[in-house]
């Protein structure tokens, strides 16, 4: 089946925008912590934690993040590790980074104010053109085109795009269709209203169909077709990466190792790990391995060897076996370098990923 989306419809089309403001300010999302404000710092922050993360997740780390940092210019002198902290647990780290280092573009070179037009506030760390055009419209009221996950959803369900939105072709398309959709008034309403209909509506599972004010002109939906709308990518095989973390502990402390500020938790404090191994080692082999490090490290009183637990990333998965360790005599050189003693009753406010913190949760 060809790509039927209309040609014309990427010079304008009415009766879409309007349906969908008409749709947003009837049944779409008000109450968020985020709207009914033109404050551009609240709204950079609410839609960079929103990148790729649902929004029940978001609302209490942006509750956190403002209590913190009330403006761009409090985020931008803060030390990156307490932006680190506070946004351990939200994963895609790479945000946090991005975010501190925007906030201090922001600060320095344009006097706090964030630029109000789309190609400017693009060009800045970890913003991009779908996120500034959001930025720009619920800030300033500029009429500019987003096109996220949810949006490219919508689109090629409703027009009936064919092929891998991801591509470099269908992303031409669907960008040139999403400016062609755009309203002449409204755009508030009518960039919310995308983001609540991909949300909350036409979602990647069991869309509401019934409820969606696009129904009658979806072409997925007439021809049966929104399990395979939007096209996915071919599957390929997730490859899979071991780890062993050492789990060390003494006197009521946790050993904690700095990680590098890029790469995997980049900049957060993490349990160590053994080189990654590939294949299926032997337990034998990691396990000696262990001891060789932890000779370093101090005289071990207990060691034990927990359950596998794994991690998913975007391109592979991350099987990780922790060792509990307890040592009976703490050597100086485990505090050299990158490591460093944790009082393990001061965890809550320590930098961990998700999966760390689980785990130490028990």
């Amino acid at each position: 089946m060809k790509r039927v989306v209309d040609q014309s419809i990427t010079s304008h089309d009415a009766t879409f925008s309007a349906s969908l403001i008409h749709w947003q300010k009837q049944h779409g999302r008000h109450q968020l912590p985020w709207q009914q404000t033109r404050d551009a710092y609240r709204i950079w922050l609410s839609e960079i934690m929103l990148q790729q993360t649902q929004v029940s997740t978001v609302i209490p780390y942006y509750h956190r993040f403002l209590q913190q940092f009330p403006t761009v210019k409090t985020l931008a002198a803060a030390p990156v590790g307490q932006v680190m902290s506070l946004w351990a647990g939200l994963g895609y780290y790479t945000r946090a980074r991005n975010l501190h280092r925007c906030a201090q573009v922001i600060a320095r070179q344009h006097r706090g104010i964030f630029p109000d037009d789309v190609k400017s506030l693009a060009a800045l760390p970890g913003i991009g053109p779908s996120t500034a055009a959001a930025i720009t419209a619920f800030a300033y009221g500029t009429r500019a085109a987003i096109l996220d996950g949810n949006v490219k959803r919508v689109l090629c369900r409703v027009f009936g795009v064919e092929g891998f939105p991801g591509s470099q072709a269908v992303e031409r398309q669907l960008w040139q269709l999403a400016a062609g959709l755009l309203p002449e008034r409204d755009i508030e309403a009518y960039t919310q209203g995308l983001m609540d209909l991909g949300a909350t509506v036409c979602t990647r599972t069991k869309p509401r169909c019934d409820a969606c004010p696009m129904q009658a002109r979806c072409i997925a939906h007439a021809t049966l077709r929104t399990a395979e709308l939007p096209m996915r990518r071919t599957k390929k095989i997730t490859p899979e990466k071991r780890s062993v973390m050492l789990w060390v502990t003494y006197e009521g402390e946790l050993l904690l190792e700095q990680r590098p500020p890029i790469g995997i938790w980049g900049g957060l404090q993490s349990l160590p790990e053994l080189e990654r191994l590939g294949g299926n080692p032997e337990a034998a082999d990691w396990f000696a391995e262990a001891r060789t490090v932890l000779a370093d490290m101090g005289e071990i009183a207990q060691l034990s060897v927990l359950p596998d637990f794994v991690h998913a990333f975007t391109h592979f998965r991350l099987r990780v076996t922790p060792l509990r360790i307890t040592l009976a005599r703490r050597h100086w050189l485990a505090a050299q370098d990158s490591y460093h003693w944790r009082a393990i009753t001061a965890l809550e406010s320590a930098a961990l990923p998700a999966p760390v913190r689980k785990l130490l949760q028990g």
